[in-house]
């Protein structure tokens, strides 16, 4: 069976209910891990039935391969790469103020919870408030790893989309949370 033959509902998230087919050769993000080449579909047998699972390739540096099982791949939240249209008001999002919570253990199940989403925006949003909150007070560990990562990603996709080197992205995200940070005051 071809992945071309397998329509998949991409994950849904509150922000973006776009629709696609994940076939091979396209981009995708699994979330947690960022941009990925989807590869053919791959047929394994686990617990005596067949399941067919697409082969995806990180494209991040650390490189690595994942294999998710294709009627499994909205539910974890597997999607498409944005479009490229989709990028100026993404980093617009940057430039919005981020509600914190005030406690860090409370923080860290929001941030999960975002990060986890699989959603650009929501990325965007951890990256904000995290990095506002860093202007104000000292990040916890876990935070600043969150923080970290969150980044990473954002600037994975980004780039992918766009077409364009890390670090020219990571100056446009860095830029438009300075903006953030001036329209505050």
């Amino acid at each position: 069976m071809s992945a071309r033959g397998l329509d998949e509902n991409l994950a849904p998230d509150r922000r973006r209910r776009s629709r696609g087919v994940l076939t091979t050769g396209n981009k995708a993000v699994y979330p947690g891990q960022g941009p990925c080449r989807i590869g053919p579909v791959v047929k394994r047998v686990v617990n005596a039935r067949v399941v067919m699972f697409y082969h995806l390739t990180v494209l991040d540096d650390n490189r690595g391969d994942l294999f998710v099982p294709v009627e499994k791949a909205r539910a974890i939240g597997v999607r498409l790469l944005m479009k490229r249209s989709e990028i100026p008001g993404l980093l617009a999002h940057l430039n919005k103020s981020a509600k914190t919570a005030d406690t860090w253990k409370q923080r860290a199940t929001d941030n999960l919870k975002l990060f986890t989403s699989g959603s650009p925006y929501d990325l965007a949003e951890v990256v904000a408030s995290l990095t506002e909150l860093g202007d104000t007070s000292s990040l916890t560990l876990g935070e600043s790893v969150t923080l970290g990562r969150a980044r990473r990603l954002l600037i994975c996709e980004i780039s992918e989309v766009m077409g364009e080197t890390k670090a020219a992205v990571e100056e446009q995200i860095d830029y438009a949370l300075k903006r953030q940070k001036t329209n505050e005051n």
